[in-house]
């Protein structure tokens, strides 16, 4: 009896044996299930942390001037030939056909990547500086007066083209070009902190935007811009470049036409598109001005990215057909992604109005006023 208690106890203990080996897993596949399981849970961290960053990045600080009740479609506001051909002034004896139907901003071919301001809006600047009426409409005006007109001007736009509403912008040159070499030997003098805070203060009591402007004497574009850092941080700042003030080594800006490779414009173009990756900021605008062939070269290096938008701008001032046609060579021809139009209020014969400056080929994204 004490043999047969012996013998089923054994088969007993087997039968255990075999049943905790088929439900209990080895030591590897244990731990090939907690990688798996940490794998699991990492990449539904990193969902939750894109997430999570996505949903910190601040919403467009700036805002539009929406057209008025009665304000009519640009298409319906102009002949059925300018519907497909471009101004003849613009043309100037050359092939009218459109590249990009009336009102479109973005040149032929291009696409835009950002949700930046210029993918469905229009920006309106006020350019020049608060030390000189003779350096654009900004030194002309104190501030809230300014902030008047501007959004007047604005508005006129918004409703001569009510699909893309127009955003005011305030375009402050940051960096003033000199013919005295300075402190620092780079021909320029650095507008103080003090009135760029202002008028940054300024554009965002009013739902605008600020474009930093720098006219770059013997500096770089990319120290010009570190300069500016904590500005462009942020998220209604942006970046404008004067091209003809950048002079080289034994130069003088205004004696001496200044020029900027493309390669320059392209390394801002990609630390502002870092910077907001960093940041978490709303995407950013590099404007371009050009009014002579020599003042930049090399244009097919800049290249927009998913956080900046280019805009070429064409900043002569003088007879409008002149203007158009030049527009026409710098921004069309030549083309980037968006297109710039300056107006000098003192100095165009005559000043364009609003639906004579949306009907060119591509319609101006930027329309600054000096």
């Amino acid at each position: 009896m004490k043999k047969l208690a012996l013998l089923f106890s054994g088969v007993l203990l087997v039968v255990l044996l075999i049943s905790c080996s088929k439900n209990t897993p080895t030591i590897k596949e244990s731990e090939q299930h907690d990688e798996e399981q940490g794998q699991e849970e990492d990449a539904s961290g990193e969902k939750e942390k894109k997430k999570a960053t996505k949903e910190e990045i601040p919403s467009p600080s700036y805002k539009a001037m929406e057209p008025t009740k009665d304000a009519s479609p640009l298409t319906e506001k102009v002949a059925e030939e300018e519907l497909e051909q471009m101004p003849s002034a613009e043309a100037r004896g050359e092939d009218r056909t459109r590249l990009v139907p009336l009102g479109e901003t973005l040149v032929k071919g291009a696409d835009d990547q950002t949700d930046g301001p210029l993918k469905n809006h229009r920006l309106i600047a006020y350019y020049g500086h608060p030390n000189s009426s003779k350096m654009g409409i900004l030194g002309e005006m104190e501030p809230d007066e300014l902030m008047a007109k501007l959004k007047e001007q604005t508005q006129a736009y918004s409703d001569a083209d009510p699909s893309r509403p127009a955003v005011p912008m305030i375009e402050l040159i940051s960096t003033v070009a000199q013919r005295d070499p300075g402190t620092d030997g780079k021909y320029y003098h650095p507008t103080s902190p003090e009135q760029i805070d202002k008028y940054s203060n300024l554009a965002q009591e009013n739902d605008a935007l600020l474009m930093l402007d720098v006219q770059l004497g013997t500096d770089s574009v990319l120290n010009q811009v570190k300069l500016l850092e904590k500005w462009l941080k942020l998220p209604h700042v942006h970046l404008a470049i004067d091209t003809e003030f950048h002079v080289k080594e034994g130069q003088t800006p205004g004696v001496n036409l200044g020029q900027v490779d493309g390669a320059e414009v392209q390394e801002a173009v990609q630390y502002l598109t870092e910077m907001v990756e960093k940041n978490n900021l709303p995407d950013k605008i590099v404007l371009v001005h050009q009014f002579m062939d020599e003042a930049l070269t090399n244009k097919e290096a800049i290249q927009p990215t998913e956080n900046v938008e280019v805009a070429l701008n064409y900043d002569g001032w003088g007879d409008s057909n002149t203007k158009m046609a030049l527009y026409r060579k710098f921004v069309r021809n030549e083309a980037v992604q968006y297109g710039g139009f300056k107006i000098f209020y003192n100095k165009d014969k005559p000043v364009l109005s609003p639906e004579e400056v949306l009907i060119l080929d591509p319609s101006p994204a930027i329309i600054n006023y000096q």
